[in-house]
């Protein structure tokens, strides 16, 4: 009797795609910001970032509409949106890197701000990789668990990426009085 029920359930098996798609959009603003950081044409990876956050709002819209619309989900509701929401939070990030450089008329970086893209580059990468693994968690547990060791690696050496770029910025500026330079 729960089966036939579970069949006439609305079901949305399309999350896994979903999330696939999100992650290859982070991945290309990451390398657009890297590439950015790094000087290349600055003014057109802004605008390449800004296009796809928006594709990546849209995939996002998709996917907590795709939860409410669903009574069965591959797992957790509150896991889908958490998951959605924390890989939309990276590209909005990215977003937000960009109206600071525009604000500012940015168009060279320090060496630690570029450092700073590789690193996003490689968590971008390692999330993208452990995306279609989620499919099938007990079966990939292992390689999920290694990409989460690293991604929490590389969470720490961009941490220090970002304490030391402020602590030069500091010692550059702020000693001086020039808030702006500073900031």
């Amino acid at each position: 009797m729960m089966s036939i029920f579970r069949k006439l359930m609305p079901r949305e098996d399309r999350f896994f795609e979903m999330f696939s798609k999100h992650s290859k959009t982070v991945v290309a603003a990451a390398h657009a910001l890297d590439q950015l950081l790094k000087g290349y044409d600055v003014e057109k990876n802004c605008e390449r970032i800004v296009t796809l956050e928006n594709e990546a709002d849209d995939v996002t819209r998709e996917v907590l509409l795709a939860v409410r619309r669903s009574f069965i989900t591959p797992f957790d509701r509150g896991d889908i949106k958490d998951l959605i929401q924390s890989m939309d939070d990276a590209i909005d990030m990215m977003h937000k890197a960009v109206k600071t450089i525009r604000l500012f008329e940015q168009s060279s970086f320090d060496p630690l701000m570029q450092q700073m893209g590789s690193e996003i580059v490689k968590a971008a990468n390692l999330v993208a990789e452990a995306i279609p693994l989620l499919d099938r968690l007990g079966a990939n547990a292992q390689r999920l668990t290694a990409i989460a060791e690293e991604v929490t690696r590389v969470e720490g050496r961009s941490d220090e990426l970002y304490d030391q770029g402020l602590k030069d910025l500091f010692l550059r500026h702020g000693a001086s009085g020039n808030a702006m330079a500073y900031m």
